[in-house]
């Protein structure tokens, strides 16, 4: 970057700059826009983010006769193996109900049920919770979420919605040469136009989501590539617990669908996981079968498939009525229908795949980075919610409560916070448009494989040492074609997933223990004699410009 300022007094300017388009963004963009001016930054269409692809739900305590927010702390703490913050636990549990009020007041409808008492929301059940609290519409919660809140963001003033827009760089006071270590804005291209410009801002919130695609096999859309986890490590956030990948038990298994999740509600409403040959085998893993924590079903999977040399199991819930399933899953039954399986009819083919990212930027209660102004929310976030493992559908539910702290401390200092002087504008004299970009396609494809085969359900520490050479290799590669080449999003993307596969490989290494996501056959048992730790890494100084 250039460090001569530019003397373009019409410089992008916000209040508030939001990377992501999910729940956790546009939550907090409408928080703040009754007072301020918003930009929300979308890498794809706003509708290409984890939330719009979640099907089961948001947990939260409605049936005070049957259920209670103790119960739902406590079914999280269990999740979670040890490693949640209990604080933060109760204060997100506690905003459940509150949460859930404020998206119907957003115009989104969960599903209803007639009961004695009159019309009341239906609740499902999913794995590791002990009751019925999962809030839902249908099996496509998280789009009835995210169109809503994207409509309310359209119909906003003080909005601006930027769509094929991804964050190159944060800019900190200290990479300017400023002694104060405070955000100042970002560096973003618009991908379609292939142009960076400098946006200033007083407040900057990640809100990009996780970073599942390191994997080769994952349910998350191709959004999901670790950026703000990057941005934030190279900005000098610390990140914490990135060895702690979610890995969904059951994605479907079929080439014209690899990404499509087959939600935990099936197993909720009575499927069977199942062997070709019909055998039910969750019953040799943990007694509570197919409602077990997904990392117990996740590494059973792994292991049936692995035992018997097959390339899924199966998922059936054939047993209950066609008007059952779709009642209850008529995105699921549709997606499958498209495929010739009639999942009213005969088993569904499933196989595990990377689906959340329990650790990330490390931030307090408010979703405060180590840089001031700088906020995470979120699954790009590691808050202490989940610990060593999530509990399903808590995710959304971090995003809403989440954002909601962030605004409330956000309203507390942003008047303080002066408006960023002019910022240095994107230097490209030294590069050139590339003609190889192939070596993007072959580095990314590289990487995906062997994290797959090296840092997946179950690790050594032969294959983590094998991981961490392979990355070496393509570390010093990305940064030679990052250092030449013009930028693009696919190169953004390639230069943030290897620091993130090596934030996740480092973590990895540095647990001498198996515990809740993190399973290595070279320490197979939980360290019981000492306190749970979280294991979190310091960056390096971040380098001025």
């Amino acid at each position: 970057m250039s460090n001569n300022n530019s003397n373009n007094s019409s410089q992008a300017y916000y209040d508030i700059l939001i990377a992501g388009s999910g729940g956790a963004g546009l939550s907090l963009a409408l928080h703040l826009a009754d007072s301020y001016k918003v930009a929300v930054l979308s890498k794809f269409e706003l509708t290409e983010c984890s939330t719009f692809y979640a099907q089961g739900g948001i947990s939260a305590v409605f049936d005070d006769q049957h259920d209670s927010i103790q119960s739902h702390i406590e079914d999280t703490l269990i999740a979670g193996a040890g490693l949640c913050d209990p604080e933060i636990v109760r204060l997100t549990v506690e905003q459940g109900r509150n949460s859930i009020e404020w998206l119907r007041l957003q115009g989104v409808n969960f599903t209803e049920e007639h009961t004695a008492n009159g019309k009341q929301l239906h609740l499902n059940r999913e794995g590791g919770h002990s009751h019925r609290r999962i809030v839902h519409t249908d099996d496509a919660t998280g789009k009835a979420v995210s169109l809503s809140l994207i409509d309310r963001a359209k119909a906003h003033p003080n909005i601006s919605l930027l769509e094929f827009h991804n964050v190159v760089e944060l800019i900190t006071a200290e990479k300017l040469g400023d002694s104060e270590q405070r955000i100042k804005g970002a560096y973003v291209l618009n991908i379609k136009t292939g142009k960076i410009q400098a946006i200033a801002a007083k407040i900057v919130v990640l809100a990009t989501g996780g970073a599942n695609k390191v994997y080769l096999y994952s349910t998350n859309p191709h959004s999901s590539s670790g950026d703000g986890i990057a941005l934030a490590w190279r900005a000098g956030c610390r990140v914490s617990n990135m060895e702690f990948m979610q890995f969904h038990p059951t994605c479907l298994y079929h080439p014209s669908a690899r990404s499509f999740l087959i939600s935990e509600a099936v197993r909720g409403e009575g499927g069977h996981l199942i062997l070709p040959d019909g055998e039910r085998f969750m019953r040799r893993y943990d007694e509570r079968m197919e409602l077990a924590p997904r990392d117990i079903v996740a590494r059973a999977i792994d292991s049936e498939i692995k035992k018997h040399g097959i390339d899924c199991v199966y998922l059936d819930i054939s047993h209950k009525s066609r008007d059952f399933i779709q009642k209850h899953f008529p995105t699921i039954y549709m997606q499958c229908l498209e495929l010739d399986i009639d999942i009213s009819q005969q088993p569904i083919p499933v196989v595990p795949a990377a689906h959340y990212t329990c650790g990330g930027v490390l931030t307090d209660s408010n979703a405060r980075t180590d840089i001031p102004g700088l906020y995470a929310v979120g699954e790009v976030a590691c808050t202490g919610l989940h610990g060593a493992n999530r509990m399903a559908s808590n995710s959304l539910l971090e995003c809403l409560v989440f954002a909601e702290q962030a605004n409330q401390d956000i309203r507390k200092h942003i008047e303080q916070i002066p408006k960023p002087s002019q910022l240095p504008e994107w230097d490209e004299s030294q590069v050139t448009d590339s003609d190889e970009e192939v070596v993007i396609a072959h580095n990314w494809d590289e990487l995906r494989h062997f994290m797959w085969d090296y840092v997946g359900i179950v690790r050594t520490n032969k294959r983590l040492e094998r991981a961490m050479h392979r990355l070496a290799l393509l570390k010093v590669e990305i940064a030679e074609y990052y250092g030449k080449f013009r930028v693009t999003s696919d190169l953004l993307e390639l230069r943030n997933l290897v620091i993130v596969a090596e934030l996740i490989i480092r973590c990895a290494q540095q647990r001498k223990e198996s515990r809740g996501l993190h399973y290595t056959k070279d320490y197979p048992d939980t360290d019981n004699q000492h306190p749970a730790q979280n294991t979190i890494l310091m960056p390096e100084k971040a380098p001025k410009a």
